[in-house]
């Protein structure tokens, strides 16, 4: 593996690895949400919710748009949903 795969790779997993980050991309790996509906879940303020989209857009995980007052958002790249689903398999599964 090239040294900039590697640190491509470490920044994709720093961001996912915050515990409320991974917690979306997991909510997201089943639907695209608005953010209100991703706060209820993850118990938290908009804002930092929010917060925590723009770091994942901001690495390209995640995609936005905009509805009426709403926005909602999903995960843009394939391989993440991959991923996702294979840490499911391996650490969550019995």
């Amino acid at each position: 593996m090239q040294d900039e795969h590697v640190k491509d790779i470490a920044a994709l997993l720093k961001t996912m690895s915050h515990p409320i980050r991974l917690k979306i991309l997991c909510m997201l790996q089943e639907k695209e949400m608005a953010v209100g509906d991703i706060r209820e879940e993850v118990k938290t303020t908009n804002a930092n919710v929010s917060q925590h989209l723009s770091i994942l857009r901001n690495q390209g995980i995640v995609s936005s748009r905009k509805d009426a007052n709403f926005i909602y958002n999903k995960i843009e790249d394939e391989r993440i949903l991959e991923l996702i689903a294979k840490m499911r398999e391996l650490f969550c599964e019995v």
